[in-house]
């Protein structure tokens, strides 16, 4: 436009805004070019939605879940799951086979989330399970000969960590024995559920239900007694 206004009225070339419309003009196609779209928000997912990798935030840990080198989960099926006989063998695993056994145990009757965890520094927790209420269950799993009794040092350690640490909501020893009176005596008084060689068997058999279902309410009941005692 300025060049063929220029021509018409005879006069020379006008330099200088031609120069400033060619920049300006240059200025804007680059801010174009160089200014990308914003990332766009993902929507917000809840507990179990599903991404490029799987499930997330499946619950837990605590109570994270287990990094996948870490302590081997259970796997249970929707309903109670069907478990085999030789995965409930008490006898026939050493100490570390036991605690699956017990972990077994917890997955049939109904557990959906159940975690071995027993090792260095588990701090006496070796099973961890979540019930169908919610309730959180560690339980310590004592694979003893039927001449070594489970003694109140045992139950002492586990209660320091049991609900301090691990926040139990029902704190289990199973063993494959039997308790000292002493052992016995701790526990009920901190109301720790304390499960022998009988209870166990029982328990396996499906003879009485699971030691989760009797200790919580007496837990709770345990627990108003101290509020009303300390009340008075």
């Amino acid at each position: 436009m300025f060049v063929r206004t220029a021509a018409v009225a005879g006069g020379g070339i006008p330099v200088m805004p031609i120069v400033t419309t060619a920049v300006l003009a240059a200025g804007v196609a680059l801010a174009r070019w160089s200014v990308a779209p914003g990332p766009r928000r993902s929507p917000a997912r809840g507990p179990g939605s599903r991404g490029p990798g799987g499930p997330v935030g499946l619950g837990a840990p605590s109570r994270c879940s287990p990094p996948t080198a870490g302590p081997q989960a259970v796997p249970v099926a929707a309903g109670l799951p069907e478990v085999s006989s030789d995965a409930l063998d008490h006898t026939a695993v050493d100490a570390d086979g036991f605690e699956h056994t017990v972990a077994a145990l917890c997955a049939r009757d109904g557990c959906p989330q159940v975690e071995v965890v027993g090792g260095a520094g588990d701090l006496g927790a070796d099973v961890i399970a979540t019930t169908a209420e919610g309730l959180r269950v560690v339980i310590q799993c004592k694979h003893y000969g039927e001449g070594n009794r489970v003694g109140s040092q045992d139950l002492q350690r586990f209660g320091g960590t049991c609900f301090a640490v691990h926040e139990a909501d029902v704190a289990v020893v199973v063993t494959t024995s039997a308790f000292t009176a002493p052992a016995a005596e701790y526990a009920a008084a901190c109301g720790i559920a304390c499960v022998d060689g009988d209870a166990l068997a029982a328990w396996t058999e499906s003879r009485t239900p699971p030691p989760w279902e009797a200790a919580a309410p007496a837990r709770a009941e345990a627990g108003a007694e101290g509020v009303t005692g300390a009340g008075a």
